[in-house]
């Protein structure tokens, strides 16, 4: 992001002084070594800052982590911080053996903006510690997984094998961070340098350097997107690099909405080739049309490129000539129109390809958000693309004109508006308070990435100086473009010489003397010998084209403001790669509210002691004909105070729903000497009767009390301890 403004050369030619040929080539390139050092090892930082980790979290499970249960639950749950993808594999129960012993069924338990799954077991397991293996695709489409134990009757051995390593990490996470990162990268330099030719230079779409620079933003996103869209499989799954090949998972991968925006990504570079193509093409050649027109006025340089480009009408043309330079004119002009509203389309389609399945799309005010982040993209892209066409431009093509660069400028400034107001908004989305910014590693990355920019915007206000300084004279980019433009000249003068003396030598006869200064004349700078043989002229044709781009560069190097422009514009995109480096990964670290969320639940897995449902399985026996069964005891969110639902249901030991005469519900808090306190419950179905409101004034470890009659004579009365947060 800059607000850089390079000067347009004058209106007249000068020789660098010998103090500006002074300026220590060795000063110039220890600068720019320590430039590049600096952008690698900040680089290598902010890349190994944080794995590439998940957005959604766990944030509770029934059992606990580490918990000891007197009897086998019913079923295993997990809770997590946002939507999650799974599968019936997602979740796995392991006994003590490593024998996997869940029903192999996921449950959806996913009510109002509670994110619940779980996974059935089979009734009388054995007493041993059990393992839970579990991985999911949080809804911003990054991997998860993790594992926790609990114990049924008392804690014992187990050989139960965990996974070797966290999802989306080793070499194919890897290989996916670096395939998000050239994808930003490549769609920041096709955006915004197609934007830089638009809007801000036009004559810049006939520079081979700019349309090398923007096809290859082209390719390199093509290129990241197919290797994102073959390494989805095994960087949600297996984490095995030969998964790419996995035709079957790769089906899987097109039915998800990550699957889908890479695809959509696909199609729509398919319209961005086509856009590339007439933007270098039939646009590039209206605009050479113009700059022919332009050199017709009798202006050399960046001026007459200028005028060309603006397209005002040569008072001196004949009429007919005028008539089509008007029809050349509206020709540029239609096309321009064209090409800005459909590369519009296409760049806000691209950047809703990543708000359609990354942080934006899930969170907090998701429809705000998503518009938001394609702004945001878009606005990243128009200031660090059209900086680095800046920069390509000042290195390798013509010079660039005052009104182009101030275009550009006026276009850096309303883009980095842009940016802050919508990071402003995205940080308080995605951090939430003051404090997590530095007690959350996403609020010390986005601490860093506050301070590049910072920097990055102090380095354009010296970009800004320079561009002051070579605005107060003329600059030597005019002499530059008259010796190419000599150079040119003689080259095509030495080529019609050459190719008039061949056609003689070929029209005189075998064994006859060519007339002195015959068709073509032998006389001339190149003397004789050098005209007589065509090779010869076309090697010093390549020579004086070589000597003229040697000369061009050291009349540009030599100008001190304009060499410290270069130097402060370069740093510019340098520090702009490192700030690139910090966004990708953001996009790959943990939400500071998701972390916040984590840390009050006391960690992933052991929310069941915070603020989660509560769920108790309770064998009875009355003793009587029919007496056996199990009581199942919901109560959610099992926190202390009002607001909690009982439900209780009965079945017998096969599993099927019975009634009985009555039940009896009540709690008691023996440290506080509260209770029994009684729980109204209203028989809702068979099997099943419920409470809403239930009050359990405060926090601590209550006593639940069932009693379950069956008959006139058969009752029995069960207790069991559940803790109230």
């Amino acid at each position: 992001m800059t607000t850089t403004v390079l000067c347009a050369p004058g209106s007249g030619a000068r020789a660098p002084s010998a103090r500006r040929s002074g300026v220590p080539r060795a000063r110039r390139s220890s600068v720019l070594r320590l430039l590049v050092l600096a952008a690698a090892v900040l680089g290598a930082l902010f890349g190994g800052a944080a794995p590439a980790s998940a957005h959604a979290a766990l944030t509770g499970s029934t059992p606990a982590q580490g918990s000891v249960v007197q009897s086998a639950p019913e079923q295993v749950t997990l809770t997590f911080s946002e939507g999650v993808a799974m599968s019936d594999d997602s979740v796995r129960v392991l006994d003590p053996q490593g024998k996997r012993v869940d029903r192999g069924k996921l449950r959806d338990l996913c009510s109002g903006e509670t994110v619940k799954y779980g996974a059935g077991l089979p009734p009388g397991l054995p007493d041993g510690t059990y393992t839970v293996a579990w991985q999911a695709v949080s809804a911003d489409s990054h991997p998860v997984s993790g594992a926790f134990t609990f114990s049924v009757g008392a804690p014992s051995e187990t050989s139960a094998p965990l996974p070797q390593q966290e999802a989306g990490g080793g070499v194919v996470g890897a290989l996916y961070g670096i395939a998000r990162y050239l994808a930003y990268a490549g769609f920041v330099v096709l955006v915004g340098g197609a934007a830089f030719v638009l809007i801000c230079r036009p004559a810049a779409a006939r520079v081979r350097s700019v349309q090398r620079l923007v096809a290859r933003g082209w390719a390199v996103l093509t290129a990241a997107t197919i290797a994102m869209l073959l390494l989805r499989t095994p960087y949600t799954t297996s984490g095995d690099l030969a998964d790419i090949f996995d035709l079957g998972g790769l089906r899987q991968v097109l039915e998800t909405k990550p699957g889908a925006a890479l695809v959509s990504r696909l199609l729509l570079l398919a319209a961005a080739a086509l856009f590339v193509a007439v933007l270098f093409g039939a646009y590039a050649r209206a605009q050479e049309d113009e700059g022919r027109a332009g050199r017709g006025k009798g202006r050399t340089g960046a001026e007459g490129a200028d005028e060309a480009v603006s397209g005002a009408p040569n008072a001196s043309a004949t009429p007919a000539a005028s008539g089509a330079s008007a029809a050349d004119a509206k020709r540029r002009k239609d096309l321009a129109f064209g090409l800005s509203v459909g590369g519009a389309i296409v760049a806000v389609g691209l950047a809703a390809t990543w708000a359609m399945a990354e942080h934006a799309s899930t969170g907090l005010q998701t429809a705000v958000a998503m518009p938001v982040d394609v702004l945001h993209l878009l606005a990243v892209a128009t200031w660090l693309g059209g900086l680095t066409a800046l920069l390509v431009s000042l290195y390798r093509g013509p010079s660039v004109a005052r009104s182009g660069v101030r275009r550009f400028s006026r276009l850096a400034f309303g883009s980095v508006l842009v940016v802050v107001a919508t990071g402003v908004y995205q940080s308080w989305r995605q951090v939430g308070t003051w404090q997590a910014l530095t007690d959350t590693s996403y609020g010390k990355l986005l601490l860093v990435k506050a301070a590049l920019v910072v920097v990055l915007v102090g380095v354009a206000w010296f970009s800004r100086r320079w561009t002051a300084r070579l605005g107060e004279g003329p600059a030597p980019e005019v002499e530059a473009t008259a010796v190419l433009e000599s150079v040119a000249a003689r080259t095509e003068t030495t080529t019609a010489r050459t190719e008039a003396t061949t056609a003689r030598d070929e029209a005189v006869p075998d064994g006859a003397t060519a007339p002195a200064g015959g068709a073509g004349g032998l006389a001339g700078t190149d003397g004789p010998t050098a005209e007589a043989d065509p090779a010869r002229a076309a090697q010093l044709a390549r020579q004086r084209a070589a000597l003229a781009t040697a000369r061009t560069k050291r009349i540009r190097d030599a100008d001190p403001e304009r060499s410290g422009l270069r130097r402060s514009v370069l740093a510019e995109a340098t520090v702009a790669v490192v700030v690139l480096a910090v966004t990708t990964v953001l996009t790959s670290t943990e939400p500071a509210r998701t972390e916040a969320a984590v840390k009050a639940a006391g960690g992933a897995g052991q929310s069941a002691d915070a603020n989660q449902p509560k769920v108790l399985n309770i064998p009875f026996d009355t003793g009587g004909p029919r007496g056996k069964g199990t009581a199942r005891v919901d109560l959610d969110p099992g926190r202390s105070g009002s607001g909690n639902a009982l439900h209780l249901r009965l079945a017998d030991p096969d599993g099927r729903t019975v009634d009985v005469p009555e039940v009896k519900v009540s709690f008691t808090l023996p440290d506080k000497d509260l209770g029994p306190l009684p729980v109204t419950l209203d028989h809702v179905s068979e099997g099943h009767w419920s409470a809403r409101d239930v009050q359990l004034p405060v926090p601590g470890q209550w006593q639940l009390s069932l009693v379950v009659r069956t008959s006139d004579i058969d009752q029995v009365t069960e207790t069991r301890n559940v803790k109230i947060n």
